[in-house]
């Protein structure tokens, strides 16, 4: 992918330079580099070095079993902790554990300074989590939506970036072989994902106020066959990280806004150029930047179902399970804090009962029920992911969006209220019992896709059916 430079973070537009390296050029010199030592570094704009490449897919595979952020090395082997609800001996939890504490050895200074997590990324390739989707009959280990909600809280206790990377990837993965047919770019792809491949999107567009069901952006045939592409982002997450990109577009020219059609992009067919700077509250790493994305790709690369079916059937309520998984995973490390700190006066304190213990009490049962229903919300969608009848219905549109709404609402209630049974300790930026990441992370949630908007879009629907109980 050729990545036009920008300003530095700090300048609000910046001017574009000519293009540089591609960012394939850029990993396969970081993998010679660091090939000898088996180690991935970061510094100041230096990616994660990756030692090898995926078999038929030129996606570079992590090689190394720690990581290091400027001296340290990242500690391996030691289990995280687990949410009530879910299975400590599930088939991805060894491996997820791991991820987890690369994830959270570097979430301070991905936050601090808006980087991508490539510590975790490149951890996540190395140990299948990118891939854990991919249906058996591809050569994956088919995991269902309940096992990437697991995933998703466990990754998101620890750096709610690197957790939200893995749940934006998984929509986007399971769209391809659920909905791309078998035109060679597509099924190509799906063999990519299943060697490690990292997923992105790009579907909302300058001027039509965030509403990803159009396009200003058209697909544009030419007379040699190829289709040509171009689409003025306000946000790509973690695109200079992605190995594909998928894009949404207006079918043709002459196509209404909402007949789009989604696009395989890939490095070699793309060129970024860089619009705004990502400089959030919160969420930092995922490193949202605005783009203006140029590919010329072939019609074997374009999705065999509409964008309106994907987005019913597979993107919005995948996503929004994956999303609500990394929030309670938020809420979770935030009430660990909590419980903490109420132990720790109980220890000071022994024979009464600490003044915060009651609060804890109540937290505790708010986290619980936020655990039951994105639980129940990813089982239920295992149970019907193939039912079109259900996916299509109003009722299961309703229920998806519930949950989204929900969920964003309580996280930063539940955090809010874990702050304040820790108290000042919680509100430092920095130590083992702050919980300003937490916070600052959790009010991205109702953003994220407007809450208003998912209201707007209830209210005709509430009309017609009941939520999907």
């Amino acid at each position: 992918m050729t990545i036009l430079d920008a300003a530095p973070p700090t300048a609000p537009v910046p001017v574009v330079a000519p293009a540089g390296p591609t960012r394939r050029g850029r990993r396969a010199a970081a993998g010679a580099a660091t090939a000898a030592t088996g180690s991935a570094t970061t510094g100041t704009g230096t990616p994660t070095a990756a030692t090898g490449t995926a078999a038929g897919s030129g996606t570079p595979t992590a090689a190394t079993g720690t990581a290091a952020s400027g001296s340290s090395t990242v500690p391996t082997g030691t289990l995280a902790t687990t949410v009530a609800g879910t299975d400590p001996r599930g088939r991805f939890a060894a491996r997820t554990a791991h991820v987890a504490d690369v994830a959270r050895h570097v979430a301070d200074e991905v936050d601090r300074d808006a980087r991508p997590p490539r510590e975790a990324i490149a951890a996540m390739r190395e140990h299948g989590l990118l891939a854990a989707a991919v249906p058996t009959e591809f050569g994956g280990e088919g995991a269902t939506l309940a096992e990437l909600s697991v995933i998703a809280t466990e990754l998101g206790r620890a750096c709610a970036a690197t957790a939200m990377v893995f749940a934006m990837h998984q929509g986007q993965a399971m769209a391809l072989w659920r909905h791309g047919g078998d035109g060679a770019g597509v099924t190509d792809l799906v063999a990519g994902v299943r060697d490690g491949a990292l997923l992105a999107s790009s579907t909302t567009e300058r001027g039509i106020g965030g509403d990803a069901r159009r396009s200003t952006c058209a697909l544009e045939p030419d007379a040699a066959g190829r289709i040509r592409l171009r689409k003025d982002a306000p946000v790509i997450s973690y695109a200079t990280e992605a190995d594909a990109i998928l894009v949404t577009a207006r079918r043709s020219v002459d196509a209404a806004a909402s007949d789009q059609r989604v696009v395989v992009c890939l490095p070699e067919h793309t060129t970024l150029t860089q619009t705004s700077t990502w400089d959030t509250l919160g969420l930092r790493g995922t490193c949202s930047n605005g783009w203006l994305l140029d590919a010329e790709t072939t019609a074997d690369h374009v999705l065999r179902d509409d964008y309106a079916t994907v987005s019913a059937r597979t993107v919005l309520p995948v996503s929004h399970v994956l999303w609500a998984s990394v929030w309670l995973g938020i809420a979770a490390d935030a009430a660990d804090r909590a419980r903490a700190a109420v132990r720790k006066q109980a220890r000071a304190a022994v024979g009464t009962t600490p003044p915060g213990a009651l609060r804890l009490a109540e937290l505790l049962v708010e986290l619980q029920a936020l655990a039951d229903s994105v639980r129940h919300a990813a089982e239920r969608f295992d149970v019907v992911a193939e039912d079109a009848d259900v996916l299509d219905s109003t009722a299961f549109a309703l229920s998806a969006n519930a949950l989204k709404i929900g969920a964003s609402e309580r996280v930063t209630d539940l955090v809010t209220r874990s702050l304040r049974i820790v108290g000042i300790a919680g509100y430092a930026t920095s130590g083992p019992s702050s919980i300003a990441r937490h916070l600052r992370d959790a009010h991205g949630a109702a953003v994220m896709v407007s809450n208003d908007r998912l209201l707007h879009n209830d209210a005709g629907m509430a009309l017609m059916t009941g939520a999907l109980l």
